[in-house]
């Protein structure tokens, strides 16, 4: 391995900028008027694929944004890696709590960063993570070290609920066979204790509607005598959760799975800092359900949050009118033996019963995801705790990460491979927020970890 770590090292600043080339790309994928970026990226992405040292690079068509394709089969006697990622990336909305625009972006020192971390839309979620695969089978490729097959798959909805991607799989089964797969799109625990995530929650999304009176009404007229359907919607939704963080939904619990204490006292060995935690997102208390610790509420128990709520007027000055109607994005994280499709129709029939009688309600299901454990027994989790500890040179514990990646679930069903969720950013990285960014250690590490894991899994 000497040779390819060799060859890492006197690329790293190469391979940071031609990262860079592919975070000022905006590729939105949630909002058209960014078709052109997105596709620009896929493009750009395959190419970085054929430079690496890929075969048969593909860009692929679906419904949707196009999956980038490529592989380097060396012999079918060896075992076959899928590396999924996805070159998509979220809106950057509210572009005024940026530091510096989104898509130019830029190295900066940070506490948590003393070796500088790049900032951009996108730089840890996930072009930075999958990038890290690309660089490293051209490592891989250029040191005549690559031990097994690799495939990669590269898609272009992961931020919109991976749309096109099951059919992609199910019509390419054969094209995608392996025995393993291999995402980087997850997070370590800190830099002072790596972490192999061995668990993601499901997620069930759904968007609700309240509707009282025909038509907006005159506050002062109106007021006082018609329900407003923003107050309905507040407490409907204050009531989903009690005093105790125990959510109300008639059978929500009914089949979450009860982690033993044994686990439960493993993954606090990751000595949760509840200082820490307040600190880094600026609070003074934190809350949740009775009977768990932090870390345990986000990884090992179901929630439910509101994402957002509107209605009304809320543009510039006053208009005094009672609305229409009120809206609301809630999401319901899943923990294994919950489904999506049980957990939506759930909330759906109690959100109907909850509702006032003078009100209409109504609830539409938006995309979903079956929660995934990746057992701490199994080869691959071996080899890709091995990997890590060598590159890290610190023992690597099991995580169960609080996130969801719904196309784990997929991977195995379809194709009847584990994921390896191997990520390295971390929960600081503002992915999602504004101002993300990804440590170079940990773009660097990762490179590092990645032929290292194929080494490990290969002799398995």
């Amino acid at each position: 391995m000497k040779e390819t770590l060799d060859y890492i090292h006197e690329n790293k600043q190469r391979f940071v900028d031609e990262l860079f080339q592919l975070l000022k790309i905006a590729s939105i994928s949630a909002d058209p008027a960014y078709k052109g970026e997105v596709l620009k990226c896929a493009d750009e992405v395959a190419k970085y694929l054929k430079d690496g040292g890929a075969d048969n690079v593909e860009v692929c068509e679906t419904k949707g944004y196009p999956i980038v394709y490529g592989e380097k089969l060396l012999d079918p006697k060896l075992p076959t890696v899928l590396v999924y990622g996805h070159y998509d990336v979220q809106p950057p909305d509210p572009l005024e709590l940026w530091t510096k625009p989104p898509f130019e972006p830029y190295i900066e020192k940070t506490e948590i960063h003393p070796e500088g971390a790049i900032f951009a839309r996108g730089a840890a979620d996930d072009k930075g993570q999958f990038f890290m695969h690309i660089k490293a089978f051209e490592a891989m490729m250029k040191t005549n070290t690559l031990p097994c097959n690799v495939k990669f798959i590269l898609e272009g909805e992961e931020e919109v609920g991976s749309k096109s991607l099951e059919d992609f799989v199910k019509e390419n089964t054969e094209k995608l066979s392996c025995d393993a797969i291999l995402i980087s799109d997850t997070h370590i625990y800190s830099n002072e204790q790596p972490t192999v995530t061995t668990g993601l929650r499901g997620l069930s999304y759904v968007e609700v509607e309240v509707e009282g009176p025909n038509r907006d009404l005159h506050s002062g007229l109106y007021g006082g005598a018609v329900p407003n359907p923003i107050h309905v919607l507040s407490r409907m939704i204050a009531g989903l959760i009690d005093e105790n963080g125990h959510i109300t939904i008639d059978g929500f619990y009914d089949n979450v799975e009860t982690v033993a204490d044994e686990e439960r006292a493993e993954m606090n060995k990751l000595k949760d800092d509840p200082e820490h935690f307040k600190k880094s997102i600026g609070l003074n208390g934190v809350e949740g359900e009775q009977g768990y610790t932090t870390l345990e509420r986000t990884s090992i128990r179901p929630t439910l949050d509101c994402n957002g709520i509107w209605g009304g007027y809320t543009g510039e000055g006053a208009k005094t009118v009672i609305p229409s109607k009120a809206f609301a994005k809630i999401s319901m994280r899943l923990v294994p033996y919950q489904t999506p499709e049980e957990i939506t129709d759930k909330f759906t029939k109690y959100f109907e019963k909850i509702a006032p009688t003078n009100v209409k309600v109504k609830v539409t299901p938006h995309h979903g995801g079956m929660p995934y454990v990746l057992p701490s027994d199994t080869k691959e989790f071996r080899a890709a705790k091995k990997a890590m500890e060598t590159a890290f040179g610190k023992e690597v514990l099991p995580y169960r990460s609080g996130g969801s990646i719904p196309i784990t679930a997929m991977f195995e069903e379809i194709l009847g491979a584990k994921s390896v969720l191997m990520g390295f950013g971390l929960d600081s990285d503002a992915i999602h927020s504004p101002n993300e960014h990804y440590g170079l250690y940990n773009f660097y590490k990762g490179i590092e970890s990645i032929p290292l894991f194929f080494a490990n899994y290969a002799s398995s």
